[in-house]
């Protein structure tokens, strides 16, 4: 439930951390609004502390944030921070080096030391449109059933990257129906993600593969298969960006 706070007093602490906060990002009230889905009029009660944002916003405020901002967000939210370290799985995806064998050697094994990101691969799907995907909020609290190694260079954010199936043909011929993704949950900034394809999380429809589209001020979740409808993202709150899909694994027919 949304707390209304009397517009008489003083701005209370958690309407200055936010203020704070958004001026550490160098964003204006309605670039924040645009990331949060929320309107800059929004923004701005918050700020006065007419308004206290719902725990869904908070949640959305601690994963743009670091440090004690984050645990602030979080708590604010309801969490505490021995909650959530409990329930977070030791971070994977480390940089680390690993004994390879070169393929397309012949008959010479030849092995060298290289950098490889170890990335889990979850044990979750993400459906294209026209499929429900597995219900997931947080990708980094999935369980994970092996690990794929990949190059260094390909993994920007190798603490923030797993790895995730599809299920469904709508995203053809980007993506394919049981293609592996590797999806990096650090991305989740709207303003730099138009035209990219990103894994979303809505409440009912669980995750999804979507290209995410800036058309007039409108965000919209697009299937490349355009015989597929297009979802006002930036309408609907429930739905939420997870991350940025980097590269995909796709078995030969």
């Amino acid at each position: 439930m949304v707390k209304i706070i009397s517009k008489n007093i003083t701005a209370p602490g958690w309407a200055k951390r936010i203020e704070r906060f958004r001026a550490s990002l160098n964003m204006s009230q309605a670039h924040l609004g645009e990331e949060l889905q929320y309107s800059a009029m929004a923004i701005s009660r918050w700020e006065r502390g007419i308004q206290e944002p719902p725990a869904d916003c908070y949640i959305k405020l601690g994963k743009l944030a670091t440090g004690d901002d984050r645990w602030r967000f979080w708590e604010r939210a309801g969490l505490t921070k021995t909650d959530v370290q409990n329930e977070m799985p030791q971070p994977k995806g480390a940089v680390s080096n690993f004994e390879v064998v070169l393929a397309g050697s012949g008959a010479k094994a030849i092995a060298q030391k290289t950098q490889l990101v170890a990335i889990p691969l979850l044990q979750v799907h993400a459906g294209s449109h026209g499929e429900n995907g597995d219900h997931v909020f947080d990708l980094n609290q999935s369980p994970h059933e092996e690990v794929i190694a990949a190059p260094a260079a390909w993994c920007p954010n190798p603490e923030s990257t797993s790895c995730l199936r599809v299920k469904g043909k709508s995203m053809v011929p980007s993506i394919h129906d049981g293609d592996i993704l590797a999806v990096d949950r650090s991305q989740t900034r709207h303003s730099e993600l138009n035209n990219k394809i990103v894994v979303a999380s809505h409440k009912k429809k669980g995750l999804s593969v979507s290209r995410l589209r800036h058309i007039d001020g409108v965000e919209l979740l697009e299937s490349d298969n355009r015989d597929y409808q297009a979802i006002t993202f930036s309408k609907d709150r429930t739905w939420q960006i997870l991350g940025k899909v980097l590269w995909l694994i796709r078995q030969a027919p």
